[in-house]
């Protein structure tokens, strides 16, 4: 017993970590929130074991409705987390091809478009070949604007500028009568173009360049915007250059940048650095935006969780706490007489009076009962949860049922956990007739009842020669039986019929398929070893006051001339 009762504490202890995780660890940055989570999360874990032992034991009854309650709160969590994990591992692995797609994609190195050769060519220059290219790393549009600035600083030139021979003023170019640089002309050394100066292959104005009123800057110009042409520099078509911007006056700019200037180190510098941070802050903000999903994810997953847990768990509260459903059935019955023919049998079990139970609970159950003018009333166990001094009052409603030939009762399991004896004096005084392994004749019926499987660990063990040995075989016979399983062992005495409880339905579905696994039939109508056995829902609860897929009922079973 002490090993089962450690196992059961591991599970809840392990049932309330995955929670932690994924409704406190995972949505909540670290923090108070966390911490309040997390002290939250150990009361929890310690209210189960205190309430399943506590309010069994009678010693702590207040703790029956919060402890109850969580621990159903718990188990649909539970199951709603679970559930999630499948759709929350999709979005993940979806996540996780984006990102290595995108990488993939910023891995490629961008493609340099080369200089406008047409437009070399309208300004008479050849375009540069690979032979002409210069040793040094050619500055970038970026860097030929960030270098415009100080370069622009060197003297004013009054020499005149004659384009070369094969030059050609742009179509936005006004060249003056001598084509001179005006004495206010501060272009860089590539600016001032000599005699025989000329636009080189690929000199370019930039596009932010401040070009005098005749002036006309080429679309791909990298001149700073500290740059002013003089009021008679023509730039031709030719000084739009591309990405791969050179100075016309024999690579001056370029040589500007390897004799040392300061800026020249800091555009190179500049370009560098705006690639690496570029990329650096792209992945920063993929990383980060990764994060902020992951976060959104878990985020959405526990408010789901929540609100679906709370919900259903609200529906089987007001599910549990109604008055029972009536549920009609009609089962054929070899020689069945004829004048019993129709006979309806009102079978209730598992009515659990106790500390979450009041006088309430009973009189809803007892006035369905009597609504259907049962001729039998069949009690087939587990009517309480306490001790006839805790919850005699509760049961004395039951004095009042009604049926023609009498109320019948057999023991449940959770009598012998309340003093088995007593309650069957009690049950005996409120007017039904207890049967301990024995059967009565009811106009050529024949109706038995045995204890309790359970009852054998009491010294009360069910004994099924005694209730169905020695009978006519000529009759037919119903037998009360607690648990369904009970069915085994009176499959051999041609039982026609077993009324049975014990399930609850499930109770708490998907818990129904737990309890597939220890009872042979769950709810409803089914065979065992041959043995037709049917089984009510119950009529009350057990723990948690929660009823989902398994709605209380009481059964009333027709009988009818197979």
């Amino acid at each position: 017993m002490a090993a089962f009762f450690a196992v059961i504490l591991l599970v809840i202890v392990l049932i309330h970590l995955y929670l932690y995780k994924r409704l406190v660890q995972d949505p909540l940055r670290p923090g108070r929130a966390r911490r309040v989570g997390t002290v939250i999360t150990a009361v929890l874990i310690l209210l189960v074991p205190a309430t399943l032992i506590g309010v069994r034991s009678g010693h702590v009854k207040w703790l029956a409705w919060p402890g109850y309650l969580w621990i159903a709160l718990m188990f649909y969590l539970l199951v709603t987390l679970l559930v999630l994990e499948i759709p929350r591992l999709i979005v993940r692995l979806t996540w996780v091809r984006r990102g290595r797609t995108e990488k993939g994609s910023e891995a490629k190195p961008a493609r340099r478009e080369p200089a406008d050769a047409g437009a070399r060519s309208a300004a008479g220059a050849p375009a540069a070949t690979s032979d002409e290219a210069p040793a040094e790393k050619t500055p970038t549009l970026a860097s030929a604007a960030a270098n415009a600035g100080p370069l622009a600083e060197i003297r004013p030139v009054t020499e005149t500028s004659t384009p070369g021979p094969g030059s050609a003023a742009g179509p936005g170019s006004a060249a003056g009568p001598a084509s001179a640089a005006g004495p206010a002309s501060a272009a860089g050394p590539a600016s001032a173009a000599g005699p025989a100066s000329a636009a080189g292959p690929a000199s370019a104005a930039g596009p932010a360049s401040a070009a005098g009123p005749a002036s006309a800057a080429g679309p791909a110009s990298a001149a700073g915007p500290a740059s002013a042409a003089g009021p008679a520099s023509a730039a031709g078509p030719a000084s739009a250059a591309g990405t791969e911007d050179t100075t016309g006056a024999g690579g001056a700019r370029a040589q500007g940048a390897r004799e040392g200037s300061p800026d020249a180190g800091g555009a190179d510098g500049s370009d560098g650095g705006t690639g690496s941070s570029g990329e650096a802050g792209t992945a920063g903000g993929q990383d980060g935006g990764g994060m902020d999903r992951r976060l959104v994810l878990a985020r959405g997953a526990a408010i789901f969780a929540g609100l679906t847990a709370a919900s259903v768990t609200g529906y089987g509260i007001r599910t549990a706490t109604g008055a029972p459903r009536i549920d009609r059935v009609r089962i054929p019955i070899a020689q069945l007489p004829r004048s019993m023919e129709g006979t309806r049998l009102a079978v209730v079990s598992d009515i659990h009076l106790g500390p979450l139970t009041g006088i309430g609970h009973t009189e809803r159950i007892t006035r369905v009962i009597n609504s259907v003018n049962a001729d039998l009333v069949c009690v087939v166990g587990d009517l309480v949860d306490g001790s006839v001094a805790e919850l005699g009052r509760l049961a004395e409603p039951l004095r009042g049922i009604e049926s023609r030939h009498g109320a019948y009762f057999v023991t449940g399991n959770h009598e012998y956990y309340s003093g088995y004896q007593e309650w069957i004096d009690e049950v005996a005084e409120l007017g039904m007739r207890p049967l301990r392994n024995e059967r009565v004749e009811i106009d050529g019926l024949d109706l038995a009842g045995v204890n309790d499987l359970g009852g054998e660990e009491h010294g009360d063990p069910a004994d099924f020669g005694k209730a169905l040995g020695d009978r006519d075989t000529g009759r037919p016979v119903v037998l009360m039986a607690h648990q369904p399983l009970a069915a085994k062992q009176a499959a051999p005495y041609g039982v026609d019929l077993q009324v049975s409880g014990h399930t609850h339905g499930g109770q708490m579905a998907p818990f129904n398929f737990l309890v597939k696994v220890q009872q042979p039939v769950v709810s409803g109508f089914g065979r065992v070893d041959g043995v037709p056995v049917y089984v009510t829902n119950g009529a009350g609860f057990w723990g948690p006051p929660v009823r989902v897929g398994a709605p209380p009922q009481v059964t009333v079973v027709e009988l009818r001339v197979a």
